[in-house]
């Protein structure tokens, strides 16, 4: 799932280099913090967090096929 996210995001950014997505576990639950160049920051969260949602939600449901729980952080 780290690479579905590394995947949306590099596809949304100016600057795909800068991009980085790191992963904590804890039991069944994973957190993924995602950190972007500050010039795509806006591309990644979008109008009203529209963009940010859309992601979380793809993630959720990729989680939830294999039966686990995960959220998203965005930002430093």
């Amino acid at each position: 799932m780290k690479e579905l996210v590394e995947y949306l995001a590099r596809s949304l950014v100016e600057h795909p280099d800068d991009v980085e997505v790191s992963e904590r576990a804890s039991g069944y639950h994973r957190v993924y913090h995602l950190k972007v160049n500050e010039e795509d920051m806006g591309r990644v969260i979008g109008k009203q967090g529209r963009i940010a949602n859309a992601i979380r939600t793809l993630l959720k449901v990729a989680a939830t096929r294999e039966g686990q729980r995960v959220s998203l952080e965005i930002g430093d």
